[in-house]
């Protein structure tokens, strides 16, 4: 496709910006205003600017740890980005991200990431999200050819097939993952082969030459605004420095004449060239451009260097929406529509936790087109009419791929959807762990607040029922400490509706711990609207001697127990946390203070659970009311064993907790 003149006069000023900029990058590196080590892409550039050129303005791109030039290509403001760089208070994520993780959402850039691999699927939620909001977007991923390997890159791929996405997955082959040669490490020799295993074009292309990648990029993005599905693009490029500048590799990988040898057909001095001969531009006009990138690029270093650091007294801002001082997850926002106490009455009607979970669902999906539910073996409730009347656009009954459908739904949760992850057995949320921790739970934070991420993860936990140990792991622990994440364990059919439906509308991740031992189990929940605010613990029934905070299904143990020690005089106070992550520690804080006594009863194992964080609290915060030692009643540590005798001794039990109360007094 020809270009007008003056079109390909602005691509080589972006080819030059995209140049110069890892160049002052690299300068600022060794003058010492750029903490920690950069990614540059100097030789990428033919690659970055072609496919970026054949994008519009409100098209999606993710990136990688080497995306300085990505959001320059796309038409980002160079200032904030160099500021970023050099981790100031000016920078576009507010220097939270850096080097590695930049984003500007402004021109549609929702996130480059340091995990290789872990934008595959973020991009390919926003191609969904773009299919979903019936418009003609489309979803560009950049990646390297080291990336190609990562399940997340067949994951998404095959998702995106099934659904005719409009993704084009661009791959960027320098022939080096790091300092591995991709021909020791790729079974194929061109990455676009692997197209043909899903059903989709695969094409190769010389990423030196700007134009025939802009052709070819162009091609696939007009398949995808076409609803055909997705691409593949393979630019053939070469970086000419090191895997990371600023640290440094002692042993030479590369042979010297091969650096040359791909210099030789530099992008920026091929291009240049092409608009002398074939456009008859002039020296001068191009000196023109080139000095006035120059002056761009020293403006922008100028801005960075001038900028002020970030004050760390706003360090806990953005981990979560709303978050401002304070340590985290103390100061959330709980959901606008949850706000204030809600009462646990349900008049005569009794519904079941299992119940409880697909009205809440039902409900949420009517009152909003863009919550839909992600999940395997989803199809069967619509047929069972648990979910009826919702089609498969908002049932994506989704492939055995976790990892991949966890990061779809983060990037769809960027650019406009609500979704809910039905993971079905909580000891599978390991296999997505890197899109929840690393993508879910991190990226406003290392975003600078610019993207929320509206998505509810739900995790079913089994146990009791002979399923061994790969079926029968408590994993909430684990997301008590990552950051950025909301964490619920609901304990009853009115706590599961509510905690759900505020978790739907919640712009932070929240990931849900369901207890399948309680799926069938009736209780009161009100026919009306309700909502379970976010970190609001609930004093299941109130007493005097000893305080028993009891996790999750274990509040019903404590119950019974309470029962049954009150025919002897011994007031037990309950408590429900319902929430670990805010945790409400005032209500847990006052009971201790009545009381002097404390019990905590948790099914997950007693190293590093919920209970040990919950006795450290109060050890912390409310140590002198304590009369004794806090005692903890959970699950050993060890893999859940298959045979019934076995495993039904090893977890809390009504006894079990009687027992430590009668120690306590």
């Amino acid at each position: 496709m020809s270009l007008p003149t003056k079109d390909r006069l602005e691509i080589y000023r972006r080819l030059l910006l995209v140049r110069y900029f890892d160049e002052a990058v690299k300068e600022q590196l060794e003058e010492g205003h750029i903490p920690g080590a950069v990614h540059a892409s100097i030789g990428h550039e033919g690659a970055i600017v072609g496919a970026c050129t054949a994008l519009r303005e409100d098209d999606f791109i993710t990136g990688t740890h080497r995306s300085h030039g990505h959001p320059i290509a796309k038409g980002a403001d160079l200032k904030p980005l160099m500021a970023e760089i050099m981790g100031k208070e000016t920078g576009v994520c507010r220097g939270r991200g850096g080097s590695m993780h930049l984003a500007d959402v402004s021109v549609g850039s929702v996130g480059e990431s340091g995990i290789v691999g872990g934008g595959i699927p973020i991009a390919t939620g926003a191609g969904l999200s773009a299919q979903m909001r019936s418009g003609d977007r489309v979803s560009v991923c950049f990646f390297g050819d080291g990336a190609s390997n990562q399940g997340t890159f067949h994951e998404s791929i095959n998702m995106a097939a099934i659904w005719k996405l409009p993704v084009v997955y661009f791959c960027e082959n320098n022939l080096y993952a790091a300092t591995t040669p991709a021909r020791d490490v790729v079974s194929v020799e061109d990455i676009a082969d692997r197209a043909a295993a899903y059903g989709i074009p695969g094409v190769v292309v010389d990423g030196q030459d700007t134009l025939a990648v802009y052709e070819a990029t162009l091609a696939a993005v007009a398949r995808a605004r076409e609803g055909l599905g997705p691409s593949i693009v393979e630019a053939k490029t070469y970086r000419y420095g090191e895997h990371a500048e600023g640290l440094l590799i002692p042993v030479k990988y590369r042979a010297a004449e091969e650096v040359e040898e791909w210099k030789r057909r530099d992008p920026v001095a091929l291009f240049r060239r092409r608009l002398l001969e074939e456009d008859r531009v002039s020296e001068e006009e191009l000196a023109g451009i080139e000095a006035g990138a120059k002056a761009e690029i020293e403006a922008a270093v100028e801005f960075a260097v001038a900028s002020d650091f970030p004050n760390p007294e706003d360090v806990f801002e953005n981990v979560y929406v709303g978050s401002g001082s304070g340590s985290g997850a103390e100061a959330v926002r709980p959901a606008e529509s949850a706000a204030g106490s809600a009462q646990e009455q349900g008049g005569e009607r009794e519904i079941s936790y299992f119940e409880a979970i697909f009205e809440a669902q039902r409900e949420e999906m009517q009152r909003d087109e863009d919550v839909i539910l992600i999940g395997e073996d989803i199809a069967l409730y619509g047929a069972t009419g648990l979910m009826a009347g919702f089609g498969p656009d908002r049932m994506r009954s989704a492939p055995i791929s976790e990892n991949g459908f966890a990061g779809m739904a983060v990037g769809a949760a960027i650019t406009g959807l609500r979704p809910i992850v039905d993971f079905t057995i909580a000891s599978f949320v390991y296999l997505a762990m890197d899109q929840i921790v690393n993508q879910a739970a991190k990226m406003r934070y290392m975003s600078g607040g610019q993207v929320s991420l509206p998505v509810t993860f739900r995790a079913s936990m089994w146990h009791n029922g002979s399923n061994a140990g790969h079926h029968s792991d408590r994993p909430y622990p684990l997301f008590m400490n990552s950051p950025g994440i909301k964490v619920a364990v609901p304990g009853t059919p009115y706590d599961m509706k509510g905690i759900l439906k505020t978790a739907i509308r919640d712009d932070d991740p929240v990931i849900l711990f369901e207890d399948n031992d309680l799926w069938f189990r009736a209780g009161p929940v009100p026919e009306e609207e309700f909502f379970v605010p976010v970190g609001e613990a609930k004093v299941r029934r109130e007493g005097s001697d000893v305080s028993v905070v009891a996790v999750g299904a274990t509040s019903a143990l404590a119950l019974e127990a309470a029962e049954e020690l009150a025919g002897e005089g011994i007031s037990l106070e309950v408590i429900d946390p319902r929430w670990l992550v805010p945790l409400d520690k005032d209500t847990i804080l006052r009971s201790v203070v009545k009381t002097g006594r404390l019990v905590v009863v948790d099914l997950a194992n007693k190293t590093a659970g919920a209970a040990a964080e919950i006795s450290a609290m109060v050890c912390e915060e409310a140590f002198d009311q304590l009369k004794r030692p806090i005692l903890r009643v959970a699950t050993p540590d060890l893999p859940i064993p298959f045979s019934p005798p076995l495993e039904h001794p090893l977890y809390p039990s009504k006894q079990k907790i009687i027992t430590a109360v009668r120690q306590l007094l």
